[in-house]
């Protein structure tokens, strides 16, 4: 059974370097996307502290619909463009808001979330294959070192993703 580490880091930067291998290790050896995604999920949730929501939405040619994720019940489909997750897919950028009050067009799934990071996930041939997605109750909760973080455990997804 894999069990993740519950640890105390020095830096966030540590514990993102910690996090990945985890990832590696959850994902190695396993083809099935459902069950990668929701370990994955499952992973980043429970490692990291004060978040309210993790998941994935996944573009299904046309808009993003709702994947595996670990958190309240969520909005099952979003249009590219919007809110944040739309924003990111659309872009191609990862967005983090440090207060998603503040963010246009925000789409409140989770009334409790007052900040948010999403991270877009392109195949290896340059197609859109949706964007991670995680959300916190504490504003200001991501920096430049979570963005830096969710985007090298999202390259490990990918990984698995791609073959």
């Amino acid at each position: 059974m894999f069990e993740a580490n519950t640890l105390s880091y020095a830096s966030k930067r540590e514990q993102y370097e910690d996090l990945v291998q985890q990832a590696r290790g959850l994902l190695a050896g396993e083809a099935d996307l459902i069950a990668n995604a929701a370990n994955f999920a499952a992973l980043v949730y429970h490692a990291l502290p004060d978040l309210n929501w993790a998941g994935f939405y996944l573009y299904d040619g046309t808009e993003l619909v709702v994947g595996p994720f670990q958190g309240k019940p969520a909005c099952v489909r979003i249009a590219l463009g919007r809110g944040v997750c739309g924003t990111a897919a659309q872009t191609r950028t990862t967005q983090l808001v440090r207060d998603v009050h503040e963010f246009a067009g925000h789409i409140a799934c989770d009334a409790a979330s007052n900040a948010e990071i999403v991270v877009p996930l392109v195949k290896a041939d340059g197609t859109l294959f949706g964007v991670w997605d995680v959300d916190s109750p504490r504003v200001a909760r991501f920096d430049e070192d979570d963005r830096a973080g969710m985007e090298a455990l999202c390259a490990v997804f990918m990984e698995s993703v791609n073959g």
